[in-house]
Protein backbone atom coordinates (compact mmCIF):
# COMPACT_ATOMS: atom_id res chain seq x y z
CA UNK A 1 0.00 0.00 0.00
CA UNK A 2 1.64 3.44 -1.27
CA UNK A 3 -0.05 6.45 0.98
CA UNK A 4 1.66 9.64 2.22
CA UNK A 5 -0.41 9.09 5.41
CA UNK A 6 1.86 6.01 6.26
CA UNK A 7 4.17 6.27 9.55
CA UNK A 8 5.25 4.29 12.60
CA UNK A 9 2.41 6.18 14.36
CA UNK A 10 -0.43 5.54 11.92
CA UNK A 11 1.47 1.98 11.93
CA UNK A 12 1.14 1.60 15.71
CA UNK A 13 -2.45 3.24 16.14
CA UNK A 14 -3.25 0.55 13.61
CA UNK A 15 -2.11 -2.50 15.30
CA UNK A 16 -3.53 -0.89 18.22
CA UNK A 17 -6.85 -1.21 16.67
CA UNK A 18 -6.12 -4.73 15.18
CA UNK A 19 -5.70 -5.91 19.08
CA UNK A 20 -9.35 -5.08 19.70
CA UNK A 21 -11.86 -8.04 20.29
CA UNK A 22 -14.93 -7.15 20.78
CA UNK A 23 -17.48 -4.31 19.98
CA UNK A 24 -16.86 -2.93 23.85
CA UNK A 25 -13.49 -3.53 23.37
CA UNK A 26 -13.87 -0.89 20.65
CA UNK A 27 -15.91 1.36 22.46
CA UNK A 28 -13.36 1.49 25.30
CA UNK A 29 -10.50 2.28 23.07
CA UNK A 30 -11.87 4.39 20.67
CA UNK A 31 -13.84 6.91 24.01
CA UNK A 32 -10.35 7.30 25.41
CA UNK A 33 -8.55 7.94 21.79
CA UNK A 34 -11.20 10.18 20.45
CA UNK A 35 -13.51 13.16 21.52
CA UNK A 36 -17.00 12.39 20.91
CA UNK A 37 -17.64 14.79 17.94
CA UNK A 38 -14.43 13.21 16.15
CA UNK A 39 -16.32 9.69 16.73
CA UNK A 40 -19.69 10.77 15.41
CA UNK A 41 -18.09 12.60 12.40
CA UNK A 42 -16.50 9.41 11.56
CA UNK A 43 -19.57 7.35 11.95
CA UNK A 44 -21.41 10.25 10.02
CA UNK A 45 -18.49 9.44 7.08
CA UNK A 46 -19.23 5.41 7.49
CA UNK A 47 -23.06 5.68 7.30
CA UNK A 48 -23.13 7.58 4.00
CA UNK A 49 -20.47 5.87 2.61
CA UNK A 50 -23.26 2.84 3.29
CA UNK A 51 -25.92 5.31 1.82
CA UNK A 52 -23.83 6.41 -1.47
CA UNK A 53 -22.84 2.56 -2.14
CA UNK A 54 -26.54 1.47 -2.14
CA UNK A 55 -27.48 4.53 -4.19
CA UNK A 56 -29.01 6.93 -2.12
CA UNK A 57 -29.54 10.25 -3.64
CA UNK A 58 -27.63 13.21 -1.68
CA UNK A 59 -31.21 14.72 -0.34
CA UNK A 60 -32.07 11.32 1.23
CA UNK A 61 -28.84 11.19 2.74
CA UNK A 62 -28.86 14.86 4.36
CA UNK A 63 -32.21 13.90 5.84
CA UNK A 64 -31.31 10.64 7.61
CA UNK A 65 -27.09 11.73 8.25
CA UNK A 66 -27.44 15.31 8.84
CA UNK A 67 -23.83 15.15 7.05
CA UNK A 68 -23.09 18.30 4.78
CA UNK A 69 -23.31 17.89 0.53
CA UNK A 70 -19.20 18.99 1.40
CA UNK A 71 -19.35 15.99 3.24
CA UNK A 72 -20.96 13.62 1.35
CA UNK A 73 -18.93 14.68 -1.99
CA UNK A 74 -16.00 14.28 0.30
CA UNK A 75 -17.23 9.96 0.87
CA UNK A 76 -18.50 9.80 -2.68
CA UNK A 77 -15.00 10.80 -3.97
CA UNK A 78 -13.39 8.88 -2.04
CA UNK A 79 -15.64 5.79 -3.08
CA UNK A 80 -15.11 6.30 -6.61
CA UNK A 81 -11.23 7.63 -6.73
CA UNK A 82 -9.94 6.85 -3.33
CA UNK A 83 -7.98 3.24 -1.86
CA UNK A 84 -10.79 0.98 -2.34
CA UNK A 85 -10.91 0.80 1.83
CA UNK A 86 -15.11 1.54 1.66
CA UNK A 87 -15.61 -1.10 -1.01
CA UNK A 88 -13.32 -3.92 0.23
CA UNK A 89 -14.87 -3.27 4.03
CA UNK A 90 -18.27 -3.52 2.72
CA UNK A 91 -17.70 -6.70 0.74
CA UNK A 92 -16.49 -7.86 3.92
CA UNK A 93 -19.54 -7.18 5.62
CA UNK A 94 -21.60 -8.70 3.42
CA UNK A 95 -19.84 -11.87 3.46
CA UNK A 96 -20.38 -12.37 7.09
CA UNK A 97 -23.90 -11.61 7.14
CA UNK A 98 -25.85 -15.33 7.14
CA UNK A 99 -28.23 -14.97 3.20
Amino acid sequence: MKTVLKDQQLDDLFEAILALETKEECYSFFEDLCTVLELKSISQRYEVAKMLTNHFVYSDIVAETGASTATISRVNRSINYGSGGYSMIFKRLSERKPQ
